[in-house]
């Protein structure tokens, strides 16, 4: 009756530590955290154009993920950094209207991110480059006690697809994430 007894508690001990359990977060050297800021709607470019006031402004990138600018007319800029946007710049106006262009891209605003979950106001916010998870909460009124305040997931658009994982709350996000602050088991 003793070892039925111990083989019993050993089990539930067993499935209460697999339940209390996370998955480990993703890795610091994850697709998703390297490489160039990628432009979607919702970003705000300053394009300088050399000796060209008229053309030199403040762009948005529009829903369908271009900018529209005098002259030259629409040019793709989702999913391009600020680098690949300034070439697309370049060979459209030096191929029509103005010679030798040189033109520089900087994102002036950039998409906002997205909290959501166990925090105290979930919602819409504005992006600041350098930002962490926990940063991102702070910005959000903070956890509520039911929050897991180790891992929380997260959604981002890399490339037209679609990717969902896991981070630890030090990891760094990105304009346009989606954050779920999920709750805590115990």
């Amino acid at each position: 009756m003793n070892a039925v007894r111990v083989a019993i508690i050993i089990t539930l001990v067993c499935l209460l530590a697999s339940c209390m359990g996370e998955r480990a977060p993703l890795a610091t050297g994850s697709p998703t955290v390297k490489g160039p800021y990628r432009l979607d709607t919702g970003d705000e470019l300053r394009i300088v154009v050399f000796d060209q006031s008229e053309l030199t402004n403040v762009y948005k990138v529009d829903q369908a993920g271009y900018v529209t600018m005098p002259l030259v007319g629409e040019i793709a800029a989702r999913g391009a950094s600020t680098d690949e946007l300034e070439g697309r710049i370049q060979s459209a106006l030096s191929s029509r209207f103005v010679r030798n262009p040189d033109v520089t891209v900087e994102v002036a605003s950039y998409r906002p991110f997205f909290i959501l979950g166990e925090v105290s106001s979930p919602g819409q916010y504005p992006y600041v480059p350098g930002m962490t998870v926990e940063n991102a909460v702070a910005v959000a009124g903070g956890f509520t006690p039911r929050a897991n305040e180790r891992v929380v997931r997260l959604s981002r658009q890399l490339n037209g697809v679609l990717y969902e994982g896991r981070l630890a709350v030090t990891q760094p996000i990105r304009a346009g994430d989606t954050v779920y602050v999920g709750e805590r088991l115990f």
